[in-house]
């Protein structure tokens, strides 16, 4: 099915040097966002104290939020859990507090609203499970690359493996560039987005991949010079490209609206890394393929002829 029907070869190779401009312009300034500001790490990572609520007739959350932020513990989280009377509390690590003294204080407060709330679940998260769950989450990144590395290079050959993680990793750089820049809160769910994101992006690069792979054995392109023949092969999927990745954000955009703040970090992060990946798959991994000289014949095995003796 194609909605799209491109006649003529977009030159995207031909602003290869602006698009590399712009990417690298990008990517400095998510990593002085980074160096500068720092991301804002939540409960999981820092540490602090997660209770369990439940209430007899459904909770009303703004309710909960309000009076959770009126005792001013700093950045908290309240969200449903499951149900509409289930409702968990996140508060971040404060030294002078217990978590019996914070999980005391806010069921007292929330009494006072409604009579019908219980505490279920007090649990507290020492600051060395936010250190385990930081190198956990580093060393997934790491794997994560690592068998795209593995997967593209035997696919298809180094160049193009080192293209697509190049990609890859400006797109990941430029999400936490963005949660740094407005210090969003960095959780588990948005790691969670973030290692979506690889899998995603690097799907599209495999899509582009295929097609330059098919252009250069294709006998009538055998005249074209490389570019044309990235130019023919990223104008071919433009229409795939649209209609995959516009229904894709279509839902990920109706997660981030409607979705409530337990989705909003991970729906946050696939919205940006679907746009950075559409742009990194097509105009940052393809120059790249340029820039390593990527040529015919390292597609295209020669044809060896065979020698007849003659008797």
């Amino acid at each position: 099915m194609e909605f799209f029907r491109i006649k003529q070869d977009i030159p995207f190779m031909s602003y290869g040097k602006l698009t590399t401009a712009i990417s690298l312009l990008t990517f400095i300034a998510a990593v002085f966002f980074l160096m500068t500001k720092s991301l804002n790490f939540g409960v999981e990572f820092t540490g602090g104290t997660v209770l369990e609520l439940r209430y007899a007739q459904p909770a009303d959350l703004n309710q909960v939020r309000s009076a959770v932020d009126n005792l001013k513990y700093g950045e908290s989280q309240v969200q449903a859990l499951g149900t509409t009377r289930d409702v968990m509390v996140r508060l971040p690590n404060i030294k002078t507090k217990s978590s019996a003294q914070l999980s005391n204080e806010v069921l007292t407060v929330l009494k006072q609203q409604r009579s019908d709330v219980e505490l279920r679940k007090v649990e507290f998260i020492g600051p060395s499970v936010g250190e385990e769950l930081v190198s956990h989450g580093l060393l997934a990144l790491a794997l994560v690359c690592v068998g795209i590395i593995a997967y593209l290079a035997i696919r298809f050959e180094w160049r193009f493996a080192v293209s697509a993680v190049i990609a890859n990793m400006h797109d990941v750089v430029i999400i936490l560039g963005c949660f740094a820049l407005f210090q969003w809160e960095f959780s588990l769910t948005v790691l969670a987005g973030i290692l979506a994101v690889l899998g995603y992006s690097v799907n599209e690069s495999v899509v582009v991949f295929d097609r330059i792979r098919e252009n250069f054995r294709k006998p009538n392109l055998r005249g074209k010079t490389v570019p044309q023949v990235i130019d023919n092969a990223i104008t071919a999927t433009m229409s795939r490209t649209i209609i995959t990745h516009g229904s894709t954000e279509a839902m990920v955009l109706s997660m981030l609206l409607f979705g409530g703040p337990a989705l909003h970090g991970f729906a946050m992060a696939l919205t940006i890394g679907i746009v950075f990946g559409i742009y990194s798959s097509v105009l940052v991994a393809s120059p790249l393929l340029l820039m390593f000289g990527v040529t015919r014949e390292n597609m295209v095995k020669p044809v060896t002829v065979k020698e007849e003796a003659v008797v």
